[in-house]
């Protein structure tokens, strides 16, 4: 009996070697292999071992190895057929019918591998020829070697539209498997099917055996639908059951023991340039049950590695609703959540390797994670905001269907819902010293060290530079409006032209105050009027009901020295100030973020590695907080002397 390979791959993905093998030899964990004395030969020490990344299986005492139908048929003394019938059957697939048509089936399939390839090679030759300048320079602006652009076969589909078509048709490629394969653009309506990709650069996606399946497609114009695209579903490429660059990264994660997976193609490929070679992601969706079953044949503690934003919260959020029932022994999540506004390749670029390896090195547990959505920017004041926390970490333990998993989670959430409530001592502990710094009630103010006591980092300073620090705009009384919140809105207010040039930037910020938050957002809506002045703008602001926010601005303004934030001053400078405010701002909002984590994680081990890096990211808050960011040749054309922000 003849079986198809594609049916073969998908008995050995869903039956991890480690699972048959154990049915007949005792195994236990030995690094990131099984050992157990061979099932061959009679033998006291073990010599038999199981690599699941692999998906092999070596005998060192009987010289003998293989993949799960070599162990079935050897230890059970099978036939091929014999053994594939059994394995199937465990892995719950039906044989394949041998039918003239499947075996048409199958040799389409193998057929759309050569196609699929075919048009790889095309698209490299584009990127490398007169066509692909356009794509050579944004590769080259992202920093991606031309080494790296070949390792993982990067190249360019022209905006022509039928260029691919035609190129495969000169190579006796039926438009039938040029459409199977997902390259052509066809329908009802569509007289001549035409090219999915035009005018983007070219990811080659590959399953686990390394071969192209499907392309991802970056759009270098700015005016079209969609930035990225896929190829869609077709018989080889399944989007929820593939990881981009798996097929590199599980040997890597082999020999490491880590494994990464970011948001994007080029996240990925920015990480391998850096020294990460087990990086995968998902392919423009969240991640799936079935992408994560491929990790933990990886890996047991994939590092889910999250843009720093409001959108890579969310999908790490994502990530843990729907990994909570797939949890067992060795098969769980950790999370790096890096600083605001920071993707990994925006991290390596401006920090090198070496920042990378820093956050990844403070990846948070699942359960870590968990516990920061359900109680940060939260009060439990009273005993019905206690019981609902408490209700609602009953309620995820028991998403988790390991018995013995979920018992070791609620005793998990049992323990830190006490630390927080601190029932022992009957006072409940208040999250707000958490923002606030280290008061004279917090359990964790002092530490012992060796014979003594170690006090706890100071407080953190307002993130402000020395020369704003003496501002009316910093005065103690105005708790409701931030002193660089104000300083930003001054600046727009009264140079509306930044407005339209930092859009994206200003839409990003994350103000502490609601009021400020509300009247960025009413400026922000302001933008692309035909009369975007200062009047307009604040006759606008007051229509809208911000006056009285608009009056305080207006207050401080009148008596601050600080001439940049007035109208009078030349545009140019004060974008130099809006730039340095917004760079200090996203910085401390990210350290404040990295801070809140710490002191979570000190609350629930108090190390000493803990406590050093919850002081280490307070010294780095304070050394901000004193930092002059000196603008060069500030004031030139507002005819001021040089100054500093």
């Amino acid at each position: 009996m003849r079986f198809p390979p594609s049916f073969l791959d998908d008995i050995k993905a869903m039956l991890p070697v480690s699972e048959v093998v154990r049915r007949r030899v005792k195994l236990t964990k030995s690094g990131r292999e099984w050992k157990g004395l061979s099932p061959f030969n009679t033998e006291k020490t073990p010599s038999f071992f199981v690599n699941d990344q692999k998906m092999a299986w070596f005998d060192f005492s009987s010289g003998k190895n293989g993949n799960i139908f070599d162990f079935v048929m050897q230890t059970d003394g099978v036939s091929f057929p014999e053994a594939v019938e059994r394995l199937a059957q465990d892995a719950g697939l039906p044989l394949p019918q041998l039918t003239r048509e499947a075996e048409e089936q199958e040799k389409e399939r193998a057929s759309l591998y050569e196609v699929l390839d075919l048009a790889a090679a095309y698209f490299t030759a584009e990127l490398a020829g007169r066509s692909g300048a356009k794509a050579r320079a944004y590769l080259d602006q992202r920093s991606l070697s031309p080494e790296t652009q070949s390792r993982f076969r990067l190249g360019y589909a022209s905006g022509e539209k039928y260029a691919l078509r035609d190129h495969l048709a000169a190579k006796d490629v039926p438009a039938q498997a040029i459409i199977e394969a997902g390259l052509l653009i066809h329908g009802e309506e569509i007289a001549v099917p035409y090219d999915r990709f035009r005018d983007r650069i070219m990811f080659p996606i590959c399953d686990r055996s390394g071969r192209v399946i499907a392309f991802g497609g970056r759009a270098l114009a700015k005016d079209v639908p969609a930035k990225y695209l896929n190829s869609p579903e077709t018989s080889l490429f399944h989007k929820g059951a593939v990881l981009y660059n798996h097929h590199n990264a599980r040997k890597a994660a082999h020999e490491t023991g880590a494994l990464v997976v970011v948001e994007g193609y080029v996240d990925v490929i920015a990480m391998a340039q850096a020294g990460f070679a087990s990086a995968v992601a998902p392919l423009g969706t969240a991640l799936t049950p079935d992408q994560c079953e491929l990790l933990w044949k990886m890996a047991e503690e994939p590092i889910l590695c999250f843009d720093g934003d409001k959108a890579g919260r969310k999908a790490a959020y994502r990530a843990i609703d729907m990994a909570l029932p797939l949890l067992g022994p060795g098969r769980s999540l950790r999370f790096a959540l890096l600083p605001e506004g920071q993707d990994p390749d925006d991290l390596i670029r401006a920090g090198g390797p070496g920042a990378m390896a820093d956050s990844l090195s403070h990846a948070l547990p699942l359960a870590d994670l968990i516990w920061l959505r359900e109680t940060e920017a939260r009060a439990f004041a009273t005993p019905e905001s206690r019981a609902s926390l408490e209700r609602r970490l009953a309620e995820i333990a028991r998403e988790i269907r390991d018995e013995t998993l979920r018992r070791y989670y609620q005793a998990d959430f049992k323990e830190r819902l006490f630390k927080l409530f601190d029932r022992g001592g009957g006072r409940a502990y208040d999250r707000r010293q958490s923002t606030e710094g280290y008061g004279a009630k917090s359990p964790f103010r002092r530490w012992p060290e060796r014979g003594g006591e170690r006090s706890a980092a100071p407080r953190a300073a307002p993130i402000i530079s020395s020369s704003l620090a003496k501002s009316p705009l910093l005065r103690p009384g105005k708790p409701s409006l931030p002193p660089r919140e104000a300083l930003i809105l001054l600046l727009l207010l009264n140079h509306p032209g930044l407005i339209e040039r930092w859009v994206e930037a200003i839409a990003e910020i994350e103000f502490s105050s609601p009021e400020a938050s509300a009247l960025r957002d009413a400026l922000l809506d302001r933008a692309g009027a035909e009369r975007l002045d200062r009047s307009y703008l604040r006759a606008a602001a007051e229509d809208a009901g911000f006056a009285v926010i608009l009056q305080k601005l207006e207050g401080l303004a009148a008596h601050a020295s600080h001439w940049y934030i007035k109208a009078e001053a030349a545009e140019a400078d004060a974008e130099e100030v809006l730039k340095q405010a917004l760079t200090l701002h996203h910085r401390a909002r990210a350290l404040h973020r990295e801070l809140q984590l710490a002191e979570l994680a000190l609350g629930m081990e108090a190390s000493e590695a803990n406590l050093d890096r919850l002081i280490d990211i307070r010294e780095q808050l304070l050394a901000l907080g004193g930092t002059e960011a000196a603008v060069e040749g500030f004031g030139r054309l507002s005819g001021r002397p040089g100054g500093t922000l």
